[in-house]
């Protein structure tokens, strides 16, 4: 039986890295859909996909017709339809406190280490690897500093970042140390997050949607 949700996706997508956690954190079966981001230029140009996300972005989830972008929004649309298990608390001021986490990371931190963006430092900035490594890090830094003051010194921080369930802020966190494990950001200032992705690299939800784990990513030499 085909699923009824389809995730346009890349493997080493951030942000469709997310969404990945979030349907295996609700148990939902997905048909993932690679779009390769750098083959012939990025396959996310092309019309067909380019029909479907004007934006040329990944992820995109297909949900019975119906198409929705944007990993947040698509994140909330998940959690409004299909309720069990929640990724946003009950209460308001826990949904904002999440919301807050969450955004932090995905508005703040990752845009600045897309893959556009570096892509725009080499061709415009002549940037080298080394240049765009001091960049990512730079940025993963300044987002982690305030990411780790607002953990730690929050009484409802838990096992996770709220509370002892994992939650949309979780599906964001997880994606960004991988990135900034990948840029060899020294993560010794931030031991509520290393504490905090060590506990959802534990659940299998967390493991499934590993970037190295999907059908699209290169094989291991």
């Amino acid at each position: 039986m085909t699923p009824d949700l389809v995730l346009y996706g890349y493997w080493r997508s951030s942000a469709a890295y997310r969404v990945r956690i979030a349907l295996n954190l609700k148990g939902l079966a997905y048909e993932s859909q690679p779009v390769h981001l750098v083959r012939d230029g990025g396959e996310q140009h092309g019309a067909d996909y380019r029909a479907l996300n004007p934006q040329e972005l990944v992820p995109c989830l297909v949900d019975g017709g119906q198409v929705f972008t944007q990993s947040m929004a698509i994140i909330e649309y998940l959690d409004e339809t299909r309720p069990t298990p929640p990724l946003l608390p009950a209460d308001p001021a826990g949904r904002a406190r999440v919301r807050a986490l969450s955004q932090l990371v995905a508005c703040d931190v990752h845009p600045l280490g897309n893959l556009r963006v570096l892509q725009h430092l080499v061709t415009q900035f002549h940037a080298e690897d080394a240049a765009k490594g001091v960049w990512s890090r730079h940025w993963i830094g300044e987002g982690f500093r305030a990411l780790e003051a607002m953990l730690a010194g929050n009484v409802a921080t838990g096992r996770f970042c709220h509370g002892d369930t994992p939650s949309m802020a979780d599906a964001c966190l997880a994606p960004q140390v991988y990135n900034a494990v990948r840029w060899k950001l020294p993560l010794d200032d931030f031991p509520t997050i290393q504490r905090i992705y060590a506990a959802c690299q534990a659940l299998e939800a967390f493991q499934q949607a590993a970037p190295e784990a999907q059908s699209d990513a290169p094989a291991a030499s």
